[in-house]
Parts: C-alpha cells; sequence; structure tokens
C-alpha cells in the first residue's frame, strides 16, 4: 500500500484562474484582425514566458518597443495590467479550495509567474490564496515548471515529501516533471474530475 497523500499542490494559471491575454486587449483595438496579430506576433507567450524565469518588465517590455515602437503604448500595459488578463477562478474551483481547507487538507501552489506581476494581482484574490499555506512563484525562484529543481524546492519548503503530495497542472509536460519527484500528478480538466480524483487517492472523503 503507497502513501496516502494529505496535501494538494495547485498550479494557477488555467487550474484555478483562467489566463488569457485577449481578455485585456481586446478592449484596446478596434479591428479583430489587429488585436490577432499583436497577440500572436508581438506579445507572444513565448515573450511573456521570460518573466516566468524572472526577467524584470521594465527590460523585455523595453526590448520589445524597440521592435515594435508603434505597439509600444499597447506593450507597456502588459505589466501593470497583466491582473486584468486574468478572470474569475473557474468554475467550482474556488468551492473545491473551501471543501479542501474546511477538511484541514494542507493547500499550496507552484506557479509559473512573474515576481512582480504576482505582488500585484495578488490583493484581488487575497480571499482565494489566504487559505494556502505556501506558494512558490517562479519568477522569484528563478526556476520554471517542468524544471525538476522548482519542485524539489517547493517540496523542502512546504516540508513534504514526494509521496504527501498531489500536483494538478492543466499541462501534461508539467505533471510528468512532479511525478518523477514522487509527487501523485494530475492532468487538470476541471473542477468536479480534479474532485473525483481527490476521493479516489483518499484525499477527501466520497
Amino acid at each position: 500500500m503507497g502513501t496516502v497523500p494529505h496535501a494538494v499542490i495547485f498550479d494557477v494559471g488555467n487550474v484555478l484562474f483562467p489566463w488569457e491575454p485577449r481578455r485585456l486587449y481586446e478592449r484596446l483595438f478596434d479591428n479583430e484582425q489587429a488585436l490577432d496579430a499583436f497577440l500572436s506576433q508581438v506579445v507572444t507567450k513565448e515573450w511573456h514566458f521570460q518573466h516566468d524565469a524572472g526577467r524584470p518588465f521594465a527590460e523585455t517590455s523595453a526590448e520589445l518597443s524597440a521592435l515594435y515602437p508603434e505597439h509600444a503604448d499597447k506593450i507597456a500595459l502588459w505589466g501593470p495590467r497583466f491582473g486584468e488578463q486574468l478572470g474569475p477562478p473557474l468554475p467550482g474551483m474556488a468551492e473545491l479550495i473551501e471543501e479542501l481547507d474546511s477538511a484541514s487538507v494542507p493547500l499550496y501552489a507552484i506557479t509559473n509567474f512573474s515576481g512582480e506581476f504576482w505582488r500585484d494581482w495578488m490583493p484581488q484574490v487575497r480571499g482565494l490564496f489566504g487559505r494556502f499555506r505556501g506558494i512558490v512563484v517562479s519568477g522569484d525562484e528563478k526556476l520554471v515548471k517542468p524544471d525538476p529543481a522548482i519542485y524539489a524546492l517547493a517540496l523542502e519548503r512546504f516540508g513534504l515529501k514526494g509521496p504527501d503530495a498531489v500536483f494538478v497542472d492543466d499541462l501534461a509536460v508539467n505533471v510528468e516533471a512532479a511525478r518523477g519527484l514522487g509527487i501523485h500528478g494530475v492532468v487538470f480538466t476541471g473542477a468536479r474530475d480534479f474532485r473525483a480524483e481527490l476521493v479516489r487517492l483518499g484525499v477527501l472523503a466520497g
């Protein structure tokens, strides 16, 4: 009989809250084609992932604005208004967090997120994250998922061994990396499925 996990580690973007840059920028473009081009060619997700790895927005925005001076004003909004790219909690997830917390299940998170954007956004979602005992933010650690080092750091900081924890992420590559450290990894498909998996693993009562 393996270890029954007793703690849950969440990814944040697209598990707890939807992340979609279009949410912010659709208000700033009149033309759908221009918006699509801006999102796919200028403020790309590859460009953004530098922030998750710890690069300051002041540097990345200056570089990008030099390449696309006609978009400099819109590029400049990415950091200060990053919270507007995130929607309200995904269906059922706030309720699941509350249920786990009420059952005294320790809650943690490992998120690929800019440290500076995280600190700006956190006050808006403090109610949910107030239930968490620890959060590892990639931009502050200069480590990003799926690097095994970020999971090892998190386990050490949270006082857990791999089999003690369930980790949920929307990206299979991040889940596989967690499994490499003995963590029970779950690919997120929705609150109902994830809750059923927590019951199956013995974290929650049926």
